[in-house]
Parts: structure tokens; sequence; C-alpha cells
């Protein structure tokens, strides 16, 4: 075709190409979901948009999160990781225009009703596992934990909520992420064994049902796997992490506790047993499954981490794991907006997941880019004094200010305590031509506080919460979103919230959304 007719056939649509139906599949290759889709009779390059549903509890807002757009030029298309439920929307462009274009058409179908995990490591009998296989799923939204079965045969009944009866062999509710080291060795005569798997609530109450009962063949020589597993199965790595990291990991069976290390080049031999002599950081955790990093990480360039298993000695088990990279763009030339706050604007929730679960973000749901300067423990004061080492290096013409729920909780903390904290930090925000906009603080609930960590709250933290908040409204710049948070009681509603204090993945999209609907504070 000449150029002339490429040009007509497009602007014409003489090929009805715009009215073309297509259908979608989907199919599982290992840790990616693949989704498939008729091809359009045209030289096209077809752009793929990934959504996620709002909560439709915010007015004016749109009905839904766009997460990312991605090209593809063919119509094979690896889905971006999210471990909340996605939608897609298909577009295809030509040599002069886009001439294609579908509605929200295809979901994602790692979330079925009623839910329930879908797995990934499968091992038959042509394939079979070592005796310490690592079982991994996708997230089930909202799992605090995850119950695993063993079986000696299929159950009676598959998914349900009930432990089978006759061929129950071994059960465990102390998986606290989406995957766990099986150690099969007491029951290796057994050919094939069965597991399943289903999430629990923070009360080991079933989210959905039991996962349909996999088989699990078993070669007793194959060489057992001792190092932890990076968690990346559903990590949202087109979305930026904070620059204050936290460091993921699936744990192996035995280990007492984990050391973590982190270095500005890959480490020189891969998965050994010795630490790096020139590492920039290292963490021993008594925590199974992830590190937090106590330093913020703003420099630019390439950062690799890795971590391994200890003993109660502190002697390693094992090996390194493989290395994980992250990249930290220059952020020194300023940027839009900047998120400055305590563990709410860090990340995390639902108990398990780490700010490194973007998910439990919410500047994962923001209409424009934030870089994320939060750190989880900060009081209003310990976020004050970070002010000049973490906000004007980077020069940002927004910063979005969520700090004090935490020194509500500590009685030695009054409201004009966190009161002048805030003074302070508006004042410095403002010698600095920086627009400061500030969110009124969430309200707790003791009683899950106290289930969840074992700590008291201040008896008078509502009264605190109240006048910190009113003084937040009288401020140039802020957003209120206190009101949508409550429960009968005047607490903070376990709808949105499990531990009482950190909003969870509908909870961090709430606030997204009443940020989103008050855009015009910010300054361009």
């Amino acid at each position: 075709m000449s150029v002339f007719t490429l040009f007509a056939t497009e602007i014409t649509d003489v090929l009805k190409l715009g009215n073309q139906n297509i259908s979608v599949t989907f199919a599982q290759e290992g840790y990616d979901t693949v989704m498939n889709w008729t091809p359009l009779d045209y030289p096209c390059t077809y752009k793929v948009e990934t959504f996620t549903p709002a909560t439709g509890l915010v007015r004016g807002v749109s009905e839904y999160h766009h997460l990312t757009t991605q090209d593809s030029l063919t119509s094979s298309y690896i889905v971006p990781r999210a471990p909340i439920p996605t939608f897609y929307k298909i577009s295809a462009r030509g040599f002069f225009k886009e001439f294609y274009h579908t509605d929200i058409i295809a979901e994602n179908p790692n979330f079925p009703n009623p839910p329930y995990p879908i797995m990934l490591n499968h091992y038959p009998e042509d394939a079979p596992a070592s005796l310490m296989p690592f079982l991994t799923w996708h997230t089930v939204p909202g799992a605090v934990c995850y119950e695993f079965e063993l079986l000696d045969a299929p159950p009676e009944v598959e998914g349900g909520i009930e432990h089978s009866e006759k061929h129950h062999l071994f059960s465990t509710t102390k998986i606290f992420t989406n995957g766990y080291q099986a150690n099969l060795r007491p029951y290796q005569n057994h050919k094939p064994l069965y597991y399943r798997v289903r999430a629990l609530t923070l009360r080991l109450e079933p989210i959905g049902e039991f996962c349909k009962a996999e088989p699990i063949f078993i070669d007793s020589s194959k060489e057992i796997p001792d190092c932890p597993l990076i968690n990346n199965i559903d990590f949202m790595s087109y979305k930026k992490l904070p620059i204050y990291p936290v460091y993921d990991w699936i744990p192996i069976h035995d280990g007492f506790k984990y050391e973590v290390e982190l270095l500005d080049h890959p480490p020189k031999v891969e998965n050994d047993v010795m630490p790096s002599s020139d590492s920039l950081w290292r963490q021993t955790t008594l925590d199974k499954s992830s590190c937090y990093d106590e330093y913020g990480r703003p420099y630019a360039g390439p950062y690799y981490w890795r971590v391994r298993a200890l003993d109660e000695n502190d002697m390693p088990i094992g090996t390194w794991s493989n290395t994980e990279k992250f990249v930290v763009d220059d952020i020194t030339q300023g940027v839009y907006a900047a998120i400055f706050g305590d563990s709410i604007s860090h990340g995390g929730g639902a108990v398990s997941y780490s700010p490194r679960s973007l998910e439990y973000s919410y500047a994962t749901y923001l209409d424009f880019p934030a870089v994320n300067l939060s750190r989880s423990g900060d009081t209003s004061r310990t976020t004050l004094e970070r002010f000049s080492q973490d906000i004007l290096p980077i020069h940002p013409v927004n910063v979005i200010v969520s700090t004090g729920v935490n020194s509500l909780r500590d009685t030695s903390i009054s409201a004009d305590d966190i009161i002048n904290d805030l003074k302070e930090i508006n004042r410095l925000c403002l010698r600095n031509n920086i627009r400061p906009i500030f969110l009124t603080l969430t309200p707790l609930n003791p009683a899950n506080i106290e289930y969840v960590f074992h700590t008291p709250t201040d008896p008078k933290w509502k009264e605190k919460m109240t006048t910190v908040n009113n003084f937040i409204k009288h401020l140039p710049y802020f957003i209120d979103i206190e009101p949508y948070f409550y429960d009968a009681e005047g607490n903070l509603s376990a709808e949105f919230s499990v531990d009482g204090i950190h909003q969870d993945i509908r909870g961090k999209m709430v606030i997204a959304e009443v940020i989103n609907k008050h855009r015009y504070l910010f300054r361009n």
C-alpha cells in the first residue's frame, strides 16, 4: 500500500476496523498471566491500559483507578502484576491515528468469587518436587494469613471451608505471605500427596474457600531449596517504591531470623554463603518475610539486595537468595509532589503487608506522580526532624503532609505537641516556597490495636485528634479525610483497617480519591 492509501484507509475506516469485536482469553505461564486477543486485520500497535475499580465512596471521582499503560506489537500481552482485581482496555493505532478502542472489557481471572488462591507451582509426576518445595500463589486481597492443608488423596468435596475428614494429614495457619516452603519429609511415602490453600482473616475466619487440591509428586533425590525466595509474585514493579525501602521474601521452613544486605552493585558471587565486604547496609530481623530499611535511599541509580536465613545462634542456613534490583530515579531536579509522613503514608496494611506491597499505598491510586518520603513509625516530631534531610534536596512544588497518628497513641505526647510540630513543618514549607497540603488525622480503633500489637492507646486519643484536626482545618491548604473512616462506635472502622490504625486497600483508595478530588489545591 502507498502512504496515501494507508492514510485514507485509517481516516475513512473503509475496512470497518472500528466495528470489529475482539475476544480475550487468559493463560497462566509461571508467575505471569498472559492475555491474548483476536488480532485486527491491519498492521497496528496495540495499547493496553490497566485499571482497578474505585471504591464508589467518594463522589465526583472516576469509576476506575488507572494503574499503567503499555504497548504491545502483537495480540499477546503479559499483564502487569497486581494483587488487586484489574481490568484492561485495548486500543490500536495504525500509522497515522488510533482507529480502534474498546471499553473496559477484560477482567483478570486471578480473582475468583468466592475467593480462593490461584496456585502457581505444579509438581506432576514428570516434574516432581523436592522434599521441601516452595508453594506459591496469587495474593487474595485482604488476606492476613493463609492455611495450608496436606492430604493423602483428593478431599471428599473440593473447595469449601472444612478440612477433609478422611484424607487430612497436616495443616498450618502460620503462613503470612503468599508462599510456603512445605516440609514433606514425614510424608514422602505417600504417592502422590495433595495440598490446598485458603485465605484467612486476622481472627482465622475464612475468606472464600480452599482452592482445588493440587497433586504433588516427590523425588527425594532432588536438591532442597535452602535460601529465601524474593517475593515478586504480585509485585507492582511499574509503580515507584517509597524512598525508605522495605525488602520482602518468602521464608524457608527452618529460618529463625533473616539477614538482608544492600549493595550498589551485584554481588561478586550469586547465591554464595559469604556476606559482601562492601555492602551499603546490612540488617538482621526476626520478621519472617520483610525488613524495613531505617535509611532513605534517595540517591539516583541501581541498588541490589538479597536475604539469607539464620538459625538461633546467628549461623547462616544455606545460601543467600537471588539478588533483587531496584532503581531510584534522579529526583534532585525538583518534583511536582512529595508525600511526607508516617506509616499511613509509607504504606502497608492488613497486618502482613509491608510498604513494598504497593496496593496498600495511597500513592498508587493518585492521579499524579508523587515521591513517597514517608517512614513507618514516625511521630509528628520525627517527621519534622527529617524535613531538611528528606524534603529540601528534592525541591517539591507540593508536599502532602500526613503525620501525627502515632502521636495520638502516646500518652506522653499532647495535642499541642503535635500542633507545634505541624506548625513548624508548615513554616519550613512556606519559607522554602513549597506548598504544604495537610491531611487530617484519621481515627483509631484501640481494641484492634491492642489485639494486633499488644499495646495500649492513650484514652484521650479522640480529644487529641479533634484538637489537631481543628487546627489543620484552619490552615490555608488541607484535605479532610477523617469523616470517611468511622464505624458506628466512633472508631476506625474494621471495614477499612484490620489493625486499628493502618488503612487497608479500600482505605488507601479512599484517601487517594479524596486527594484526587481536591487536586485544585495543588500548585502547578
